[in-house]
């Protein structure tokens, strides 16, 4: 005898191919835009998350990776001179990561490219509030 899955179950996995097939989405829509920049995926990610000076453990939790791949991105960012490590203001052990002048440049651009064609841009700025909204609620749980 063959049991059903309860119907919440089957709307929950539902609901998962969504979010995954919208990450999905979105990766290759940063990959695709990075590549016309000259950049990697990684790289894209580490300058649209610099919004300002930031510590590298600050810069890795915003890209949700390892604070060793986030110092390898921005090690080649560094390189290429669109990063700069700064002495901390307040933690003599830390360093603080800004973007060079050409860097922001190119972080602006990027923005722009981020904008145009992104699979959020169907909906509406109350729309993606929403779901914004929701995803966060639902990524933290009490």
């Amino acid at each position: 005898m063959t049991t059903h899955p309860e119907p919440r179950a089957i709307a929950e996995r539902e609901l998962c191919g969504l979010v995954n097939g919208l990450a999905q989405q979105i990766a290759d829509h940063v990959r695709e835009r990075a590549v016309t920049l000259g950049l990697t995926a990684a790289q894209a990610t580490a300058l649209r998350e610099m919004t300002g000076p930031m510590t590298m453990r600050e810069l890795s939790e915003r890209m949700s990776c390892e604070p060793s791949n986030a110092t390898f991105i921005v090690d080649k960012l560094e390189k290429q001179g669109l990063v700069e490590r700064r002495a901390h203001p307040t933690d003599r052990r830390a360093k603080h990561l800004v973007l060079s002048a050409e860097g922001t440049a190119l972080r602006e651009r990027l923005l722009e490219l981020l904008t145009q064609d992104s699979p959020l841009a169907s909906l509406t700025p109350q729309q993606q509030h929403t779901l914004q909204d929701l995803l966060e609620q639902a990524i933290t749980r009490p």
